[in-house]
């Protein structure tokens, strides 16, 4: 799922830019799934399915794109789409409020677009069940085995919601999600991050026994102190089976600046994982290379596409950000 960037959104000045890396994603996707794109702009979604009905027509590929008509305030589907949970009766959408991290930003439309989507026939036969509980997707990872991971400078933000303690949410968590284990980060940091330490930018299962994560190797850096305490959090973390994790640390990449001289979060953990593949946000910097190369070696059974990201970061997010999975069966035939 992609929520396309537009003129009404804080993308305006950047689109020439930005659009590109959407259609990268777009195009890569579809070598081995469908894709679900709303857009707000009615002529421009019909230019996109014509375009994205072409390119899957000349590349031969049996997956097929829907573009359906829907308003949003901004693109960040990880946080406004929907997520899924596998039960005896089939998988269910969970539609979770959204306020903009914390009501930074409008925040509206985004709240309501999974329900326009269900209402314009995006979701074929499946349910969408609307909860208040304000949860973003970038805000968990779960290794689909009932043990959810996080941070709890996010969840625990006031601003999004300050009636539930910790406990309380890991309660809903286990009957909402089927979750039994919460694995809780209390450090982590990104500079020009309006998340409020989203984990998608920090830290990822990428198996069951094995977490990857952001690691700052240099001293003198503003994120080493938060990011050597976030390493150290997760080398306490144990298992189901009580053993420790497998840890692997992802390249730092060179500081990224905006126009402004200030700081970006650039990360390779905001990687998406879809049928096949890997999909690797880069940025054109040298630490590129050796993410791929870490990355092929986490998914040693998985193609690594490299996606070049930097226009995302502008609006402080990149690959993962930016899209929502869905199940086979969900999208409408």
């Amino acid at each position: 799922m992609l929520t396309w960037p537009h003129q009404n959104t804080a993308w305006a000045r950047h689109l020439a830019q930005t659009e590109p890396v959407f259609m990268a994603i777009a195009r890569a996707v579809l070598r081995f799934e469908s894709v679900l794109i709303s857009c707000e702009d009615p002529e421009q979604a019909q230019r996109l399915q014509e375009q994205l009905n072409q390119y899957a027509e000349t590349a031969g590929v049996a997956f097929r794109a829907l573009v359906l008509v829907a308003p949003s305030d901004d693109s960040w589907a990880r946080d406004h789409g929907p997520l899924t949970v596998f039960t005896h009766q089939g998988s269910r959408l969970i539609d979770f409020g959204f306020n903009a991290w914390g009501n930074k930003f409008p925040w509206d439309k985004d709240n309501a677009l999974n329900n326009r989507l269900l209402t314009a026939g995006a979701f074929d036969g499946s349910t969408l069940k609307s909860v208040e509980f304000i949860l973003e997707g970038g805000a968990i990872d779960t290794d689909g085995e009932g043990t959810l991971l996080t941070t709890s400078e996010c969840l625990l933000s006031p601003s999004r919601n300050p009636d539930y303690s910790r406990s309380a949410m890991e309660k809903l968590f286990g009957q909402l999600l089927g979750i039994r284990r919460v694995l809780w980060l209390n450090h982590g940091y990104l500079a020009g991050d309006d998340t409020d330490s989203h984990i998608d930018t920090l830290a990822r299962f990428c198996a069951l026994d094995h977490i990857c994560y952001v690691a700052c190797p240099d001293e003198s850096d503003e994120h080493y102190g938060a990011l050597s305490a976030m390493a150290e959090g997760l080398r306490e973390f144990r298992q189901a089976s009580g053993e420790p994790y497998r840890l692997t640390p992802l390249p730092w990449p060179d500081a990224i600046l905006d126009e402004k001289g200030q700081r970006l979060p650039a990360t390779y953990a905001n990687f998406l994982i879809i049928n096949g593949a890997v999909l690797l946000p880069v940025y054109d910097v040298p630490q590129d290379a050796a993410a791929i190369a870490t990355l092929q070696n986490l998914f040693p059974d998985r193609e690594i596409i490299a996606i070049p990201c930097r226009p995302l970061l502008q609006q402080g997010g990149s690959l993962h950000c930016v899209t929502m999975q869905l199940p086979a069966g969900v999208m409408t035939k």
